[in-house]
């Protein structure tokens, strides 16, 4: 195998050849960790973060970065909540999503409009959206323990969790979307290509506008999962979930440069992630090893992709 296809092929693959050894490894230091139990809750745990990092993976493909979605993540917490308390609990859990959708729309206005790099303009519209949240909620805590709000974040379906079948058909229509679609082709070639894509009569703007709205959809999705699970509304709440979104889809081997990626390597980088993370608490081993772990793990799948990129 020459190095190229090498390179290729740990783009592709690595995240599940990691996750199997580090199941493996997880399994035999610890009889607690291989049970229904702690995987589902796993999967629970993560799902917010798992929908979250599915968006993102559009919006990297085409070329971009939102540093805003744990901001809209707790516009939509506070959103939900006081919905929930004030109007009904469940226009709480069905408004969240679609304001997460127009604060999505909006980057992607701000960014095709100004023609300002989307890394600048997201780290503005971030601020600019936590300070909405803390304005709405007075910043003060929303308790929402009401009876209709709180079962798509507690209850269960066919013993899984509510939210874990959300994020599977939220990942598997994204990944539909990117591998059979005219959009999900649009999406690779402006991330490929620009100005190739601008000459071949696709509407780049209005594809970038289009992921990044539904990043921000799928934000305010995460966040009433969330919001319902822990029956609160906080405006601290999404903090730092961009950074591990974006590190979960670069984990699972999109490229950073765009033009290529899938959904499902997202998902798995965001389990990979939790899967480190629960085999550090399982085994009670030191915080700060667990950090350095991920920091090198992630440090490791940028510079996969990179030599891909390269090749």
């Amino acid at each position: 195998m020459t190095r190229a296809k090498m390179a290729k092929f740990l783009q592709t693959y690595a995240v599940l050849i990691l996750i199997v050894i580090l199941m493996g490894v997880l399994s035999f230091a610890s009889d607690s960790f291989l049970t229904t139990r702690n995987l589902l809750n796993i999967l629970n745990q993560n799902a917010p973060l798992a929908i979250m990092a599915s968006a993102m993976t559009l919006v990297i493909i085409a070329g971009g970065f939102d540093l805003s979605v744990g901001a809209i993540f707790a516009i939509g917490s506070v959103v939900s909540a006081w919905l929930a308390v004030n109007v009904n609990p469940y226009l709480g859990l069905l408004l969240a999503p679609f304001v997460g959708l127009a604060l999505g729309y909006a980057n992607g206005l701000a960014i095709t409009l100004l023609r300002v790099h989307s890394f600048l303009a997201t780290i503005a519209t971030a601020l600019i959206f936590k300070g909405i949240a803390i304005a709405l909620s007075d910043g003060r805590l929303i308790s929402a323990r009401i009876e209709g709000f709180t079962w798509l974040g507690r209850e269960r379906f066919l013993g899984v969790f509510n939210a874990v079948w959300l994020m599977a058909i939220f990942a598997l229509v994204l990944s539909f979307a990117l591998t059979r679609t005219t959009f999900g082709r649009q999406v690779l070639s402006v991330g490929g290509n620009e100005e190739a894509a601008i000459l071949s009569g696709i509407r780049t703007k209005r594809v970038k506008i289009a992921t990044f709205a539904i990043a921000g959809f799928a934000a305010g999705l995460a966040s009433i999962i969330t919001t319902s699970r822990v029956a609160l509304g906080q405006a601290s709440a999404g903090e730092g979930m961009e950074l591990q979104a974006i590190a979960a889809v670069i984990l699972g081997g999109t490229s950073i440069y765009g033009g290529q990626g899938a959904v499902w390597r997202s998902v798995a980088g965001v389990f990979l992630l939790a899967l480190v993370s629960n085999g550090f608490n399982i085994l009670s081993l030191d915080p700060f090893l667990r950090d350095l772990t991920t920091g090198i793990i992630i440090l490791a799948a940028v510079g996969i992709s990179a030599m891909g990129q390269r090749r």
